[in-house]
């Protein structure tokens, strides 16, 4: 064998394993990106649900002639401007991720709000759509727990492939940027007031 050929083998043998781990690497990220970007779209679908189960809630509620119209137009408000604030899953950033969380939280408050005001008047309380339409928000309710939960997990997954060294090396080269991750709204920390006001 030649001696020219050894270093040239060598050479070779080198930029294939550089080759074979960056592209491992790329391939990866690619895969725990899409896994966190179909996580956030399960989190965008569980909100759907609930957006599509209060237009049931508020039609159900408008039945009843003397309820506050007020409250209800609050939750009609709050439901168009959460269902008018998506994110396409391929471009999260942290700026577009809290203006879409407050929306949510938003239409959150509005129909605490009409669920409260609700048990002023015992015809409502007592009709059967009206309970079961109660019941399946509720289940919703735990679902987008859950599901912003897996999202957070994809991210966490993902965030730590392209942040790990040397992968990070690569993640700025390929474009690979943190996402965004789901969190609480400002001041849930805080226990909440609990008014009785028995009159």
């Amino acid at each position: 064998m030649k001696k020219w050929l050894i270093p040239v083998i060598v050479i070779a043998v080198i930029a294939f394993a550089l080759y074979s781990w960056a592209v491992g690497f790329n391939n990866t990220a690619v895969e725990y990106q899409a896994d966190a970007e179909t996580a956030w779209a399960d989190v965008e679908s569980s909100y759907q649900r609930r957006n599509d189960l209060i237009g049931n809630l508020v039609k159900t509620v408008q039945g009843a002639a003397d309820f506050e119209r007020t409250t209800l137009r609050e939750v009609i408000e709050a439901r168009a401007k959460a269902t008018s604030t998506t994110i396409d899953a391929s471009n999260l950033t942290a700026d577009n991720m809290a203006q879409f969380q407050q929306a949510q939280s938003g239409l959150s408050g509005a129909l605490s709000k009409l669920l409260v005001s609700v048990e002023r008047y015992p015809d409502i309380k007592a009709n059967q759509n009206f309970l079961e339409l109660q019941a399946q928000l509720e289940g919703t309710e735990n679902r987008i727990n859950v599901a912003r939960d897996r999202y957070n997990e994809k991210v966490n997954i993902y965030d730590k492939h392209i942040s790990k060294f040397p992968g990070t090396l690569l993640a700025g080269l390929f474009g690979f940027d943190d996402m965004p991750r789901y969190k609480a709204d400002p001041g849930s920390e805080n226990a909440p007031d609990v008014d009785f006001d028995f009159e």
